[in-house]
């Protein structure tokens, strides 16, 4: 394997080759020829890096590699099944209850502003005063 900092490296010298984009169970990697050596590109913590689409590969290969022009080997490719990524999802549904909460709540405020529209406005002081009265009311009750 190929650490990420030494391929650029490498494409700095331009010193790389060809490429090959490799189907891998879930996803695809990359190989790179650079004088007699191939090497499949690992990720920061030195495992073999995958891209979930091909199309993402070939961008990395295009984009930070510079080939125009590579290979693709899909005998080992297999699509990954179920749900990769159960943080994403629950992400998603985080998102759709603040956004219902969000609208929920932008219509409370504006029908709170509509009715403060409709009704004739009171001053603070009276508004006090009208609510130690209901308390002395209610003390006196008990």
């Amino acid at each position: 394997m190929i650490d990420s900092r030494a391929v650029r490296n490498l494409v700095e010298a331009q010193a790389i080759r060809s490429a090959t984009v490799l189907g891998q169970p879930g996803g695809w990697a990359v190989l790179v020829r650079y004088g007699a050596l191939e090497r499949v590109v690992a990720s920061t913590r030195r495992q073999l890096r995958t891209w979930r689409h091909l199309n993402s590969a070939a961008a990395f290969v295009q984009g930070e590699l510079g080939l125009a022009r590579f290979e693709v080997d899909a005998s080992g490719h297999e699509e990954a099944g179920g749900h990769r990524r159960p943080d994403q999802a629950e992400r998603l549904r985080r998102q759709r209850e603040a956004a219902d909460h969000d609208a929920w709540f932008r219509a409370e405020v504006q029908a709170g502003l509509e009715e403060a529209d409709r009704d004739e406005l009171i001053e603070a002081d009276e508004a006090f005063a009208a609510v130690e009265a209901a308390i002395v009311a209610a003390t006196q009750r008990q």
